[in-house]
């Protein structure tokens, strides 16, 4: 008994290890998926990194074409260059950290290797990260002391070495934007249309809690190839979160393929999604591909999936299934390997209860879901996005507008906004061509619905038409959302099912909810 009591023991705290393991290299994830410069990068270097590995100085190598160079360095008297690459490739082509006894080396050292024995560093450890996009990184973290592989938390550095190399490349892109921008007026068009998409995280603005949270789930889900579904509310950015995945993912050099369910007619999406052959239906007077073929070994952005005909859902779970497709009128069995980003607006899981979309394809596509806020549960982000489209937008009107009044800014975090970041984009814009300064002194919101009933407009009605009217109003004023913080049952005080069966009951259809508005 007391042999098996301590097998017990001993498991229950390599669990217990585990665990912990896993929650440091979840909270160093998160703050890395959190940073986009280099004054960023040195806080959590210097504060968390340095805690968890206890080491002395710490040097970051980035491959510069024909040779290394230093991307960061604790050192302070580091040089840009390196010298000698030889312990760099070393590195890289190892899948584990490498340690080097800095007393023992001799002859042509890297310029890191010799600075850190003038430091009087005794230990070298050596850790090539994954490549992202051709990026290759080595970080070495150095040790006053002696120490074994044994002192070395491997786990956690295999654990956070994507995001670590992802941030890495983050800041490079956005320190190439700030070179490139040196000469605003001779290439401003041409940066904002190519260099967009490299701002904030690969092109999403925002440092509020929730989003910290959604770069770390992007760069969680963007390597692998497991299915992902967005879900938002109009305008929440969910095209900008896909191609994220798909740049930050190993199909990153091939285009990402995108198709909105929704603004297809019903009849023409199977011919768009699986391809069709010459004379198979009307109109077909030549082959074509479908978009599942041209995203072969790629990424297909299937925007708006709740808008997919019943009957066509069946046969896109057979593509997502046996991974091949078969194109109208013809016989021929493609082979596609395809990583699938679907996005909606709608609540699935409601529309599978009510038999409106196939609960076999729900779960197909819902291996990795990705909730966006709405632009108000993020009010901090606001002032950022908005100095962001000033600098976009420049280029569109023409106007050199240098920032928001505090009155301006304050009207902008209380607005509703509920067309979200697309609204806040638009509002900008208009403000920016009105603006009598360099300064944006007012912005016209538009007027909100209020209860402003008079003695006039008062009638006789039964009670079921007062409460009709009542709800309908309410949920026209929500843009037709029931669930959710913002929802329509929660301005009522109603359960969702309960407002749900109400409007059943009333009458009130999906069709009435935008009605007037």
């Amino acid at each position: 008994m007391s042999k098996l009591s301590d097998q017990n023991t001993e498991m229950m705290k390599r669990l217990q290890y585990m665990q912990k393991e896993q929650l440091i290299i979840s909270g160093l994830t998160k703050e890395f998926s959190a940073v986009l410069d280099k004054n960023e990068f040195q806080f959590i270097v210097n504060k968390s990194f340095k805690t968890e590995f206890q080491y002395n100085d710490i040097t970051i190598i980035k491959d510069s074409g024909n040779h290394t160079e230093i991307f960061f360095s604790s050192f302070p008297n580091q040089n840009d260059t390196t010298g000698s690459n030889a312990y760099f490739e070393e590195c890289l082509q190892s899948a584990e950290p490498l340690i080097f006894d800095l007393k023992e080396l001799s002859g042509s050292l890297p310029s890191y290797f010799i600075e850190a024995k003038k430091s009087g560093m005794r230990i070298a450890v050596g850790f090539g990260l994954p490549s992202v996009r051709n990026s290759k990184n080595v970080l070495f973290i150095f040790y006053k002391h002696f120490i074994s592989s044994e002192n070395i938390p491997e786990r956690i550095l295999a654990g956070i070495s994507t995001q670590l190399s992802i941030t890495i490349h983050n800041i490079m892109i956005g320190d190439q934007l700030k070179n490139f921008q040196s000469n605003p007026i001779l290439h401003q068009e041409e940066t904002i249309q190519t260099n967009e998409s490299k701002q904030g995280f690969q092109g999403i603005i925002g440092k509020s809690a929730l989003m910290t949270e959604i770069f770390e789930q992007i760069s969680q889900v963007a390597p692998s190839q497991s299915n992902v579904i967005i879900y938002g509310e109009t305008g929440t950015g969910k095209e900008l979160v896909a191609q994220a995945i798909h740049r930050l993912s190993k199909f990153s050099r091939k285009k990402m393929i995108r198709i909105n369910c929704a603004a297809i007619p019903a009849n023409l999406i199977e011919s768009e999604l699986f391809g069709h052959e010459k004379g198979s239906f009307t109109g077909a007077t030549e082959q074509r591909k479908g978009k599942f073929e041209l995203a072969h070994n790629s990424t297909i952005f299937l925007d708006e999936i709740g808008e997919l005909p019943l009957e066509l859902q069946g046969r896109l779970l057979r593509v997502l299934q046996e991974k091949e497709v078969e194109r109208i009128g013809g016989n021929k069995r493609i082979k596609v390997n395809a990583r699938v980003i679907a996005a909606t607006n709608r609540n699935l899981e409601q529309e599978v209860s009510d038999g409106k979309f196939r609960s076999d394809l729900f779960y197909r596509l819902n291996v990795f879901p990705i909730r966006l806020p709405a632009l108000r549960e993020r009010k901090e982000d606001i002032p950022l996005l908005a100095e962001y489209f000033l600098k976009k937008l420049y280029v569109k009107t023409g106007q050199k507008i240098n920032g928001f009044s505090p009155k301006v800014i304050k009207s902008m975090i209380e607005n509703s906004w509920l067309g979200n970041i697309r609204e806040l984009e638009n509002m900008v814009e208009k403000s920016m061509l009105t603006a009598k300064s360099h300064i944006i002194k007012e912005m016209d919101f538009p007027k909100m619905m209020t209860q402003q009933n008079t003695a006039q407009d008062f009638q006789l009605r039964t009670l079921r038409e007062f409460e009709k009217e009542y709800i309908l109003k309410v949920v026209q004023k929500c843009s037709g959302k029931i669930f959710g913080e913002n929802g329509a049952a929660k301005l009522l005080g109603l359960p969702p099912t309960t407002l749900i069966s109400k409007m059943q009951k009333l009458g009130i259809e999906k069709k009435h909810h935008f009605k007037n508005k």
